[in-house]
């Protein structure tokens, strides 16, 4: 007992001293190494930046990026897409019972608000098989037709009662306007600089990822990182030098539409549920004797069968899958829920139910989130659900972080940090915005490293190329820590649902997790499909999604890192 008493003192000891080393090296000492210093004002001229040019690992944005045509631009608001008269039925006849496994097929016809059949695709439609008793929901495929019918397909993964609903995010129409604006427009938002003098003297100007964005009539800061090379403008201050940059935040959210694209865009976002095409029905396991009641009316049926098959409503169809690990291509769909657990279709994911579950995984390891707030959300669950795992006071008060929390008796470190420039955010000091590509650069890595990544929801306020070459210089320090440490756990969060103008919205979030897809291509890591975790259940539009879609989130992470 006595020499087990002495290697716990021993353990929590080295904790301590392993988290006040990695205080020492991870925050400003001093404060200059880590901000991107402005070039010399002979920069300026010599070093021209080439905003079309692309990552060669992202080469053909147009073919990565394809989207059907959506029919060009029409001033009729009525001619566009209405989630009140289009409509969609079964592909083939309808069944009182379909078996557990198979798949349910049906046709939508997207009409416009005079009930006109349109003769062109590019709808956003999201689809959904729901299972409201058994808290269950999985995404359906949605496939565009290109001559203004879709082709739906849900997988029929648990028994029990099923219903389809159909949802129109966006109509060709506003897709247009969303991708115009997205490619031609250099930024929908800009941001604001704080700078300082040693005389007290305070100045405030617009910054942003490129000179013109700045809306500067003379010179222009430029702040270049020398691991990452990102590059971000502010506009020079009347007085004081570029070097006396020390803040940063949000600016205005700039006008990029007309009344018109703002009507598109609007539609009839209060009810944008199609009328329900396809009643509840019934999936049953399937047995001898086992009959489909073809042609018959569902809602006739469904009551009546769920009475005589108790026992099936807690089956589900997961086959035997692998453990967790990085490296898995996903299915589609990646993942279903069943009473209110997200069952990954491509791994073996598993529950973390209590917090010494969650300890018991993360013992020894030092977890690296960097991203946005949809990231914080999983270090604040996780200090929220574990109490031993104490949130260091690192004296900061402003929206960007950095956060740590330490456990010291399983010697778990976990830290957030939101991504660098372009960031959406309260006021920040500029020393606390280190690029991803930095950060990963000054990681030795290894099995007891885990690096989590989410980027996306601040890039869809510029080009796609923006992303595109933040991508490339993280792709390039994730294959050198790869490298050097194959053994490190990296993981990807995919951008979720949640947004709905022209700032943000679902359709530009499905091309930013194209990009990240593509990005990553050929590494060793694995992928947290957040957009498929927050679209398959009937619950509210949020950009922050609730503790419900977090904890299945959280868990998915925890079975890569503990997969057995």
């Amino acid at each position: 007992m006595a020499c087990s008493k002495g290697y716990r003192i021993l353990a929590v000891g080295l904790v301590f001293l392993v988290l006040v080393f990695y205080l020492m090296m991870s925050w400003p000492e001093p404060v200059t190494r880590w901000i991107p210093q402005p070039l010399p004002a002979a920069a300026y001229v010599s070093e021209s930046v080439n905003w079309d040019s692309l990552p060669q690992e992202l080469t053909n944005l147009t073919s990565l990026l394809y989207w059907p045509p959506t029919g060009g631009h029409n001033s009729d608001f009525l001619a566009s897409t209405s989630p009140k008269t289009s409509t969609y039925h079964l592909a083939g006849p309808a069944q009182a019972t379909y078996i557990l496994g198979s798949n349910l097929e049906a046709i939508l016809v997207a009409r416009d608000h005079w009930g006109r059949p349109k003769a062109h695709g590019g709808d956003l439609f999201r689809a959904q098989l729901l299972g409201p008793e058994l808290k269950a929901g999985v995404p359906g495929e949605v496939k565009d037709l290109e001559n203004g019918t879709y082709l739906l397909s849900f997988p029929l993964l648990w028994a029990g009662r099923a219903q389809v609903q159909v949802r129109l995010i966006h109509s060709s129409e506003a897709v247009g306007v969303l991708r115009r604006v997205w490619r031609e427009t250099r930024a929908t938002v800009d941001f604001r600089g704080y700078f300082q003098g040693t005389n007290g003297i305070q100045e405030v100007v617009t910054c942003n990822v490129d000179p013109q964005s700045t809306g500067a009539r003379g010179p222009t800061c430029q702040y270049k990182d020398v691991v990452s090379g990102e590059i971000w403008f502010c506009a020079q201050p009347p007085t004081l030098p570029c070097s006396a940059l020390v803040g940063h935040s949000s600016g205005r959210y700039l006008k990029v539409t007309t009344p018109h694209d703002e009507l598109l865009l609007a539609g009839n976002v209060t009810d944008q549920k199609l009328p329900s095409g396809i009643p509840a029905f019934l999936v049953t396991p399937a047995e001898p004797g086992n009959r489909s009641n073809m042609g018959q009316k569902l809602t006739e049926l469904a009551y009546a069968v769920l009475r005589f098959e108790p026992r099936a409503i807690n089956i589900v169809a997961l086959p035997s899958r692998p453990p967790c690990r990085p490296g898995h291509l996903s299915l589609k769909p990646s993942g279903f829920y069943h009473q209110d657990r997200w069952h990954s279709t491509f791994c073996s994911s598993r529950s973390f139910p209590t917090a010494d579950s969650i300890l018991s995984c993360l013992a020894g390891r030092m977890v690296y989130m960097m991203g946005d707030s949809t990231l914080r959300q999983w270090w604040e669950y996780l200090r929220d659900t574990v109490p031993s795992l104490k949130p260091v006071d690192l004296h900061v008060t402003y929206q960007a972080g950095p956060l740590m929390a330490v456990e010291t008796t399983r010697g778990t470190v976990l830290h957030w940090r939101a991504h660098s420039w372009p960031l959406r955010s309260l006021r920040t000091p500029v020393a606390s915005l280190h690029s991803v590509a930095r950060e990963l650069h000054g990681l030795a890595g290894g099995p007891y490293t885990v690096v989590v990544l989410g980027m996306g929801a601040h890039f869809t306020t510029f080009p796609p190329s923006v992303l595109a070459r933040r991508l490339e210089g993280i792709r390039e320090a994730v294959k050198a820590l790869l490298d050097r440490a194959p053994s490190t756990l990296v993981v990807i969060k995919l951008a979720n649902t949640g947004y709905k103008s022209v700032y943000g919205s679902d359709w530009l979030t499905l091309q930013v997790n194209r990009l990240l897809r593509a990005a990553f291509v050929g590494l060793r890591v694995a992928f947290v499909d957040a957009w498929e975790m927050t679209s398959s259940l009937a619950l509210p539009d949020s950009i922050h999604p609730g503790r419900l879609i977090v904890r299945n989130e959280v868990d998915l992470l925890l079975s890569f890192i503990c997969p057995t």
